[in-house]
């Protein structure tokens, strides 16, 4: 009894992950994506890159979406720090224009903009 217990015990586990990837969709994923590599024509030179792309995954070489993402938010982040110095240069230029309240500028009453 003991000894079929310990060898029920690992069919078991298999049993229960084979279910898990049944009910995940796995199986069936990998599944479409092997057939559809066996009745491919022009069978590709690398298999693994083949299931990779089909199973929705990334070749590696291929930049990720973060990658370019964080290039993106990188130029960005260079491209608003570059109209920051401009505007803060653009309003230095402006003060110099207007006259200050202490030289007789007209006042604008409080909530007028």
């Amino acid at each position: 009894t003991f000894q079929q217990q310990k060898l029920q015990a690992p069919e078991t586990k298999r049993e229960q992950f084979r279910r898990y990837l049944e009910k995940s969709g796995v199986l069936d994923s990998l599944t479409s994506v092997l057939v559809a590599l066996y009745e491919e024509p022009d069978k590709p030179d690398n298999a693994l890159d083949y299931i990779k792309v089909h199973l929705g995954g990334v070749v590696c070489g291929e930049p990720t979406d973060t990658e370019v993402l964080q290039a993106e938010l990188a130029d960005l982040q260079q491209k608003f720090n570059l109209l920051m110095e401009e505007n803060k240069e653009l309003r230095n230029k402006l003060l110099q224009y207007e006259p200050s309240p202490e030289e007789g500028a007209p006042q604008q009453p409080e909530g007028v903009v």
